[in-house]
């Protein structure tokens, strides 16, 4: 094999190289999504640090004067994969919050340690060229020390449980991304007399990106969520609707950027003194914003 063929076969392999068959391949799909997650778990060895900020902003004032809702939810997390398509991922979570003359919220400034948690992810199909389908399923327990809506001090319990979908629509330049999560909760606030906590959270996303330049990839994405009171699913509280772009993109090989924006832009709660007010502001917020950045070594 000459020089210049050589290089073009290890280009193709790469993901570098002119043909789609190539880059089809290659394009790795976890973090191609937004707030969505894509099905792709690694290969074996391969190790990932990622920083993950949320931010959700904006809810309802309980009166005039005005007033702020903002959370910024940080987590560093730590990903390797011991053998091919399994992945274990532990993280460190931290927030910080601004909360004033909010419906039902004490007034808060402070920022603090949230707690960790354990994301392991398995996936048991993965896409190619020749089968564009990827399916995992990912399992998140964490431990939390702040309540995510009212910001009180306690000891929380998580087990999120995620099935991942994601499906190459046209060769190299289309890709379809789907979830289906629910995430139960349980646990008390601090304090004497403290009250239990339990609560679980329902959710349906899907996105749609497209590759705009050779490692630029750009779409709508629409995510769907229920929250209720209750461990399991048992009392509606709000549902919401949150549609947005999202945007990835490689710096290098090993360097990536995604950020992501969703506004809710249909809601309800269900207390009926809520009852005809736009938004599901009791369990969501108007806005949220995902940055997410990440290199693999």
């Amino acid at each position: 094999m000459g020089h210049q063929d050589a290089k073009a076969d290890k280009e193709t392999r790469d993901g570098k190289g002119g043909g789609d068959d190539g880059k089809s391949q290659d394009v790795d799909t976890e973090h191609l999504f937004g707030f969505t997650e894509g099905s792709d778990a690694g290969e074996k060895g391969e190790q990932e640090v990622v920083v993950d900020t949320i931010s959700r902003l904006g809810k309802r004032l309980s009166g005039p004067g005005g007033g702020h809702y903002r959370v910024l939810d940080t987590k560093l997390g730590y990903q390797f994969d011991p053998i091919d398509r399994l992945s274990i991922e532990f993280g460190a979570f931290g927030t910080f919050r601004q909360v004033r003359n909010i419906v039902d919220l004490d007034d808060k400034s402070y920022g603090t340690f949230d707690g960790v948690s354990v994301e392991v992810k398995y996936q048991f199909l993965k896409g190619d060229k020749d089968q564009p389908l990827g399916l995992a399923l990912e399992l998140r327990p964490r431990f939390a020390r702040v309540l995510p809506i009212e910001g009180n001090g306690a000891d929380i319990f998580d087990m999120e449980t995620v099935l991942q979908l994601d499906l190459q629509l046209v060769p190299n330049k289309l890709w379809y991304g789907s979830n289906i999560s629910f995430e139960p909760a349980a646990g008390r606030q601090r304090g004497p007399d403290a009250p239990g906590y339990r609560s679980s959270t329902f959710l349906w996303s899907n996105a749609l990106v497209a590759r705009v330049g050779e490692t630029t990839y750009l779409g709508p994405e629409i995510r769907y969520l229920r929250g209720y009171n209750g461990t399991f699913l048992n009392d509606l509280e709000s549902e919401a609707l949150f549609v947005g772009p999202a945007l990835h993109h490689r710096f290098t090989e090993k360097i990536w950027l995604t950020v992501a924006y969703a506004g809710q832009v249909w809601g309800r709660d269900a207390d009926p003194s809520l009852a005809g007010r736009a938004l599901g502001l009791n369990q969501f917020e108007r806005h949220t914003v995902r940055v997410k950045f990440g290199m693999e070594f």
